[in-house]
This record gives structure tokens, C-alpha cells and sequence, in this order.
């Protein structure tokens, strides 16, 4: 697997919107936390990247999308902070790998090219949230994030079953 990492901008955002709805819709139904209960209409996933779009269009957000044979496989988003006292930081989000290419380093290859997109936009400080327990604890840790606390029960699923939520911060150099 040979994946590319590129930065999304608007121009390019159409050609790749069906390849990230349907991301959205692999990583929901395979069980990621990120906001959806599956199974997630593609409807809903595309709506869900009109949003992402906007931040585009404002400016204030980041979107790597990685691709393999023509096909997107993974993204992470970087949601820069637009206040005054927080030109400095940013917040890593929705770090997405499809199902089939997990396993490879694709979430830790997304992960270090949103920590150089942060670095050229000046931002040292990053911060990020996760499912208690996720597997993404485990890369976040390794790549140098300290665990700054967690709140339970701060996501429910359909069947009312609640799931902390973890959050970490890493400083660039």
C-alpha cells in the first residue's frame, strides 16, 4: 500500500467529496466514535462534509485527505484556534482511516503530516479528543501526546450504553 497524503483545498474538495462520504460511512459502521450512529445514511455523511467545507471557505480548518489508487482512504482535520489567544494552537479532528488499509501507519503518516501543516501555520500547541479505550490512545501516546484527563459518559450509544471520551495535547517543538 502506497497511499499519498495531499491538502484539500476548495477547489479540489468536489472531486473528493464522495470518496470522504464514504469514509464517513466506513469508519462510522465499523465502530469509530466520531459523532454518527451506524449505520450512516450517505446522505447524512455528505451533509456532514458540506459542514467541513464551510471551515474551508472560513478558513479556519485543515483538511489531509489520504488517497491510494485513486481512492480516499484516510483524512484528519486540523480546526486552527481564531482567537486572539490562541494563534498558537489548533485541534487535531476526525482522524479517519478506512477499514481495509488500518493497520499500515496511515493514522500515524495523517497524524505527522497535521503536525507539519500545523507547524507552517505556527501552531505549537495541538490538542485532541478520543473514546476512552479507542486504539487511538495508544498512537496518540506514542506520538507524543500527554493524556490531559477524561469525562465519562460523554457519548451514548443507540442501545444508552455511555462512553468516556479522553483528551490529549502535544506540544511541537
Amino acid at each position: 500500500m502506497t497511499a499519498r497524503i495531499r491538502t484539500i483545498d476548495l477547489d479540489r474538495f468536489a472531486e473528493c467529496l464522495p470518496g470522504l462520504a464514504d469514509l464517513l460511512i466506513d469508519a462510522v459502521d465499523s465502530g469509530a466514535s466520531i459523532g454518527f450512529w451506524a449505520p450512516l445514511a450517505p446522505a447524512d455523511a455528505v451533509l456532514y462534509w458540506r459542514e467541513v467545507m464551510q471551515g474551508l471557505v472560513d478558513g479556519n480548518l485543515v483538511l489531509l485527505v489520504a488517497e491510494d489508487a485513486g481512492e480516499v482512504v484516510g483524512s484528519v482535520q486540523l480546526l486552527l484556534s481564531g482567537r486572539q489567544n490562541g494563534h498558537h494552537r489548533a485541534e487535531i479532528r476526525k482522524l479517519m482511516v478506512r477499514n481495509s488499509h488500518r493497520g499500515h501507519g496511515l493514522g500515524r503518516a495523517l497524524l505527522s503530516a497535521a503536525h507539519v501543516e500545523a507547524s507552517y501555520r505556527g501552531r505549537t500547541l495541538l490538542i485532541l479528543d478520543t473514546r476512552t479505550g479507542d486504539a487511538g490512545e495508544r498512537l496518540y501516546v506514542s506520538m507524543g501526546y500527554s493524556r490531559a484527563g477524561e469525562i465519562p459518559g460523554f457519548t451514548i450509544e443507540p442501545d444508552g450504553a455511555r462512553h468516556g471520551v479522553s483528551f490529549f495535547y502535544h506540544v511541537l517543538p
